[in-house]
């Protein structure tokens, strides 16, 4: 249906804050590659090594789902295809606009790792770059993570709605990733928290900047300090999970909400357009409080850093258990 060449664009849309990303390491995107799925219908999938995509045109719904790993954690390979998927919307979307016709009109993020959103960072290759004083390491990681990041929160420079379907455990940078995306959708037995402050560090990859955004600099705070993982329930009280859904229900709550709100996805649209305009996201802002928490991290000690390794650990056994 569509030939994708995907390049990347940093500078998609006029409305949205213009960065010079000369000193910013570049990370590559790769190609993706399309085949029609008969089984599918309209559908369409993309083929990527870390996440798994499902284009309804029908529909209008892009489903991209990281695929099941035992490791379910934020690589610097799932981020590449991260960054490809957001690009392969814009190329989609683009070719709408030439056609005079919105090809798309929702995103959907999901995992297929059972019980797991993400666990967030990769803390191994913290604790190692931290040991070693790579903090150019650690930099080219924070980096690739805030593109991303920056990409959910801008929805791709595109007039899409996008979802966060989270149907379990969604830690750390997992839970950034989520509160990235327009909406949050959250089974009821989901958790999700920011646990970094336990070994002595902050979530850097954009936390605060989206808590602050949706509950208030108070309330972002207060749940940062905590380091509590919350239940999706608790989070839906607050205000950071929008629609909460029964244990094993996400999938159909996701397609219910759509359906529902389809006739007003105009309004949509523009009033989350207009969310970004009144109190704007820049990529500046996520790239200097990763600044802020390079320097942290790497003025941990060790204490510290054998605190991330336990619950690396923990992390384990909380997969094991489920197996």
């Amino acid at each position: 249906m569509l030939a994708l060449s995907v390049q990347r664009n940093d500078h998609a849309v006029s409305d949205v804050q213009a960065v010079d990303r000369s000193e910013v390491p570049a990370v590559e995107i790769p190609t993706p590659k399309l085949r029609s799925e008969p089984e599918w219908g309209h559908a369409t999938n993309l083929r990527l090594p870390s996440i798994d995509v499902r284009i309804d045109f029908e529909q209008k719904v892009y489903w991209a789902a990281m695929r099941e790993s035992q490791h379910p954690m934020i690589t610097m390979e799932l981020i590449q295809d991260m960054l490809c998927v957001q690009e392969s919307v814009r190329v989609i979307m683009s070719e709408g606009n030439r056609e005079q016709h919105q090809l798309l009109e929702y995103f959907v993020a999901a995992s297929q790792t059972p019980g797991v959103y993400s666990f967030g960072g990769n803390l191994a290759f913290f604790a190692d770059c931290i040991r070693s004083k790579d903090r150019a390491g650690l930099q080219n990681y924070a980096y690739g993570c805030i593109d991303v990041i920056y990409g959910n929160a801008m929805a791709f420079h595109t007039p899409l709605v996008t979802i966060a379907l989270v149907q379990g455990d969604a830690l750390g940078g997992g839970f950034e990733c989520a509160l990235s995306f327009d909406i949050v959708v959250a089974e009821r037995s989901a958790k999700m928290g920011l646990p970094e402050v336990l070994f002595n560090l902050f979530p850097g990859m954009g936390a605060y900047s989206l808590l602050s955004r949706k509950i208030g600099t108070a309330g972002a705070e207060k749940l940062i300090m905590s380091g509590t993982v919350f239940t999706a329930e608790q989070l839906h009280q607050l205000g950071v999970v929008d629609v909460l859904a029964e244990d094993g229900q996400g999938e159909n709550a996701v397609r219910d909400y759509i359906a529902s709100n389809r006739r007003k996805h105009n309004a949509h649209k523009a009033i989350y357009r207009s969310k970004r305009r009144v109190n704007p996201l820049t990529y500046e802002e996520l790239r200097d409080i990763v600044e802020i928490w390079l320097d942290a991290a790497m003025d941990l000690q060790e204490q510290d850093l054998r605190k991330m390794t336990r619950l690396v650990g923990a992390q384990g056994r909380r997969l094991d258990k489920r197996d």
